[in-house]
């Protein structure tokens, strides 16, 4: 039997590492907008669904007086619940104790559940929120770090790993968000830099802000280190359930499945007026994809970052798919830099978990200029390129106007093992753009004509008719089908109903090396 005044000893230890760095650091983080660790955790879960793990751990340290600050769990609350049902293993770190900063045995929290979740196949969620390093524990901390970057690298592909950034994230603490498959950011609150504004005010004179520097806008705009940019944490977590409701649980299950809803009769109309006559005006790819997928099921990732191409996850008859698509609006939806590092690392993800992708390609080639040229443009087209080879789902591309040049083979082309390959009859597949072709092919004869100007339409209205359409393509099989906008969603539902089961082997290989 146990006694009374054990029950009362566990009900005191259980009521302290609930309470964090007290009700005066509570108020502080609530000042600030921020939510505290533990609210933030039951906001995220099922109701009543958290089981806590480690909650009597302390740190070990007697340096600088810590032996007098001995507070249960240590910084960080870990366990595991239940998202919409589904299992999932987190943590969050509590601002209120220490700064969030990261000991020694606050690791040794955060890897224990790591390695719970790549034992049983369930997505790891880390709610970021720390100072950093426990500078009093010196090179232990820092060893602490290192063992999370470790199983962030060996859980990769192997179960779904999604960072919220969700107040300072500094120095070493950002490689483990950036090892992970998603990172969401709160504006105003978080930020992430390798090095904070008054080192880059030292060593190179820019006065620049915390925000400035490596706030929500900026990672979610500019450097693309964060998928998500969110305005407070409520909205936060809540995109994050959303999220896990598209993916499966780790590599080796299937997508989930939800009941199939029919696009908008207005939206699938739409898509047979939706490609202009006018070969370069501009439409909107987001029109073509809500016309198709299951209605209000596109969940749009890095919005906000290369939106020349558009990712995502979508539902097509309830199943899960991996939407990569040319966005028009943006650049006439070149391909750049940017775009390509995007969705190429979009690619491997689907790739990894076994989530089928759908192309929508409209897409004139590769940005020109020195900037691109410079920048690597070839060896980051490429990595577009090699994930669309390596990925072994099924894969399926719509072509709905341009498919020029090089961009053509890279957009998943049937030449690198797609699997359905249909044209919109609004479809140009060539090495380049009328314009452009013509004046190379017939130059002698526009330069020699009386009228240049007649003899170049003339030329170009014969290289249209010859070459900017889809049928050269589809009479050499390199597309299986030439279909109406309006048979796209039928005609890719059952292309992958006889993709379900496919199979397809890479070459015996210790690890590729993909073109970083």
């Amino acid at each position: 039997m146990v006694s009374d005044d054990k029950i009362e000893r566990l009900k005191k230890l259980r009521e302290e590492s609930k309470k964090g760095g007290g009700e005066k650091r509570i108020q502080k983080q609530h000042e600030k907008g921020k939510l505290t660790a533990r609210e933030r955790i039951d906001l995220l879960l099922d109701k009543n669904s958290f089981e806590e793990i480690d909650a009597f751990v302390t740190h070990r340290s007697s340096a600088f007086g810590l032996e007098k600050q001995l507070i249960p769990g240590d910084g960080v609350v870990t366990g595991y619940g239940k998202i919409k049902g589904r299992p999932v293993y987190l943590f969050s770190q509590d601002f209120t104790v220490f700064g969030g900063s990261l000991s020694e045995t606050h690791a040794e929290k955060i890897c224990k559940v790591m390695d719970l979740a790549m034992k049983n196949g369930v997505p790891v969620i880390g709610l970021n929120d720390s100072g950093g390093a426990r500078i009093q524990e010196g090179v232990s901390s820092l060893g602490g770090y290192a063992e999370v970057f470790w199983r962030n690298s060996m859980a990769s592909g192997v179960v779904p790993q999604i960072s919220a950034v969700m107040g300072p994230c500094a120095g070493g603490a950002v490689y483990s968000p950036a090892l992970t498959d998603f990172v969401f950011m709160v504006r105003n609150t978080s930020y992430m830099f390798v090095t904070g504004p008054n080192v880059v005010k030292t060593v190179t004179h820019e006065e620049v802000t915390s925000e400035e520097l490596g706030g929500a806008s900026a990672h979610s705009t500019k450097s693309g280190v964060a998928h998500f940019a969110e305005e407070n944490d409520a909205i936060c977590i809540t995109k994050i359930r959303d999220l896990i409701d598209y993916i499966p649980q780790n590599c080796e299950e299937r997508v989930p499945v939800q009941p199939s809803k029919q696009p908008d009769k207005s939206k699938e109309a739409k898509l047979e007026e939706i490609v202009p006559d006018n070969p370069n005006k501009p439409y909107d790819i987001k029109e073509v994809i809500g016309g198709v997928m299951d209605e209000g099921s596109f969940f749009e990732v890095h919005e906000l970052y290369a939106d020349n191409i558009v990712v995502g996850f979508a539902r097509l008859d309830g199943r899960t798919v991996g939407i990569v698509a040319n966005q028009p609006l943006s650049l006439a939806g070149v391909l750049d830099i940017d775009a390509s590092i995007k969705g190429a690392r979009f690619v491997r993800f689907c790739d990894a978990f076994n989530i089928p992708l759908v192309v929508f390609e409209d897409v004139p080639g590769f940005l020109p200029g020195t900037d691109q040229e410079w920048g690597g443009i070839i060896k980051h087209g490429a990595k577009l390129l090699y994930a669309f080879c390596e990925a072994t789902v099924p894969k399926m591309t719509v072509i709905t106007r341009k498919a020029y040049g090089g961009a053509y083979d890279v957009m998943n082309s049937k030449h690198i093992r797609a699997d359905y390959n249909v044209a919109w009859p609004t479809a140009e597949i060539a090495v380049m753009g009328t314009k452009g072709a013509v004046e190379i092919i017939f130059r002698k004869e526009i330069t020699q004509a009386d009228d240049p100007g007649k003899k170049q339409q003339e030329l170009e209205n014969r290289y249209n008719s010859e070459f900017a359409n889809p049928y050269r393509a589809a009479s050499r099989g390199f597309i299986d089908d030439i279909i109406l906008p309006s048979e796209t969603r039928q005609k890719l539902i059952r292309a992958f109903e006889l993709c379900e089961n496919k199979v397809d082997h890479l070459p015996k290989k210790k690890h590729d090396n993909l073109p970083l």
